[in-house]
């Protein structure tokens, strides 16, 4: 069986979460041929890979959604039929679309986003949804956010989709519209596996963002929502990470009978008899946040409480163990941050094996405001490490248990609440005995529910059903 995994932002040029699920999952199934679809912002991450491709990755294809179309012909005449502008407007309106007109205009080898853009279709559609709905705000300004706004979408319904047998995409969004178009188009089947909830995830960063406002941030928020019906109507199957995610997605619109749970799982014998602290280092009290120092993790909120808590506890420091290359900027403001509160005992190690520090931390930290079901938790837990965290995606499940009798294995905080946050660092700081009772909890619950082993005998379950399904042959060797 020949299966196409669908990644946006990450595998294979990113480190992470979900990059490490995807690479993880390849290697599993060494005896199946793997493509990779990988969307990513720009050209300028072309062929950047920080993971070597498992043997059995035969093709990669690449999404800009930020590209130039490279048409030579330009025309701002009309650029498609009647039935083609109705399915088109219908798209800008938010009115029932007509996914399989649009997927065939835009699929055509002559077909130019540029001349789309500045077409008369393309100004009448738009004229059409501001006179409807937006005539209160400046048409001009209008005009132009409709057109970066629909422009990803756009180069994403144009991409040239390579054959398979099954589409794996690991999120809804601009993964969701690609994996439904390459259904239409060669057949085969379509399989989700959120590992957070794209279009929430979605909503939580565009009303925090600056770069866009007021009624720009709804339409961007309806464009996303847009994206996620259309995969969760074409999908075969939606599996989630836990029972409160597939709750969002059938309130999303997902069909009840395609949902399924499938739960992470990491190698818990990977992280066992690690080197521990040095005997001058048993005084101090260790805090590792393993993370790539990105905005969604707020990295600000966790230097501004450990400030007051390495305040009130002479013994803490903080070890922010994790990548910085992805955003160099909001990094760098991290970095001055530490300077300006003039903040001792913060180190940022960059990438690291976390193996040769994991063993010689107290406890973790994560203190980010969107999260699906966190592998740095897990992993804390194979190393008995307990865990602060703040109450997104599954955090509070992992720690403090979902119908299970191990116990609290760390301390559950609100988002960006500084002074609660500092405040569970000094409570475990300062009760040792508390720290080792939830580390051995947390352990007690990885071996129970999240072994990986469990995860991929989930994924050999749907991957053999698709392929029977499919008259193929399966082989896992």
């Amino acid at each position: 069986m020949k299966i196409c995994l669908i990644a946006e932002g990450c595998y294979p040029y990113v480190v992470g979460g979900v990059s490490s699920w995807i690479h993880r999952l390849i290697k599993s199934f060494p005896g199946q041929e793997f493509i990779i679809l990988a969307i990513v912002a720009n050209r300028s991450w072309s062929g950047k890979f920080v993971y070597e491709l498992p043997e059995n990755v035969t093709e990669v294809h690449e999404l800009y959604l930020e590209d130039h179309d490279w048409s030579k012909k330009r025309n701002r005449k009309k650029t498609m039929g009647r039935k083609e502008y109705r399915a088109f407007r219908s798209l800008l309106l938010n009115q029932k679309v007509d996914w399989e007109t649009l997927f065939d205009l835009f699929q055509k080898k002559s077909f130019s986003v540029n001349n789309l853009l500045m077409s008369m279709d393309f100004f009448h559609a738009v004229t059409d949804c501001y006179n409807l709905n937006y005539s209160q705000i400046v048409f001009s300004d209008f005009l132009w956010m409709m057109r970066s706004i629909y422009l990803p979408m756009f180069h994403t319904l144009k991409m040239k989709m390579p054959k398979a047998d099954l589409y794996h995409c690991t999120a809804t969004g601009y993964a969701g519209v690609l994996g439904s178009m390459a259904k239409y188009i060669h057949g085969g089947r379509l399989l989700i596996s959120e590992h957070g909830i794209y279009t929430r995830e979605r909503e939580e960063e565009l009303i925090k963002a600056k770069w866009v406002q007021g009624i720009y941030k709804d339409i961007w928020i309806e464009q996303f929502r847009k994206m996620s019906n259309l995969a969760y109507d074409r999908a075969d199957l939606v599996t989630s990470l836990y029972e409160h995610a597939r709750e969002l997605e059938l309130e999303l619109g997902c069909p009840c009978e395609k949902t399924m749970v499938t739960p992470n799982g990491i190698l818990v014998e990977s992280l066992q008899e690690l080197p521990g602290k040095d005997e001058e280092e048993e005084g101090r009290v260790y805090i590792g946040a393993v993370l790539r120092i990105a905005p969604i993790k707020d990295i600000k909120t966790l230097i501004h409480a450990f400030g007051f808590a390495r305040a009130a506890e002479p013994s803490l420091k903080l070890w922010i163990m994790g990548p910085w290359e992805e955003e160099k900027e909001y990094a760098q403001e991290c970095f001055e941050l530490v300077e300006a509160e003039g903040i001792p005992d913060i180190e940022f190690t960059g990438k690291v094996d976390i193996r040769e520090y994991l063993g010689k931390m107290d406890l973790t930290i994560l203190t980010s405001i969107s999260e699906g079901q966190p592998l740095t938790i897990l992993e804390s837990f194979a190393a008995h490490k307990p865990v602060i965290a703040t109450d997104v995606g599954n955090c509070r499940g992992l720690i403090m248990g979902e119908n299970d009798e191990f116990g609290a294995a760390g301390i559950v905080t609100h988002i960006m609440n500084v002074e609660e946050i500092a405040q569970a660092m000094v409570s475990m700081a300062r009760n040792r005995e508390m720290r080792l009772q939830m580390g051995e909890n947390g352990y007690q619950r990885v071996l129970a529910k999240y072994q990986f082993q469990s995860m991929i005998s989930a994924y050999r379950g749907i991957y053999k059903d698709f392929a029977k399904s499919m008259g193929l042959k399966w082989e896992d060797h």
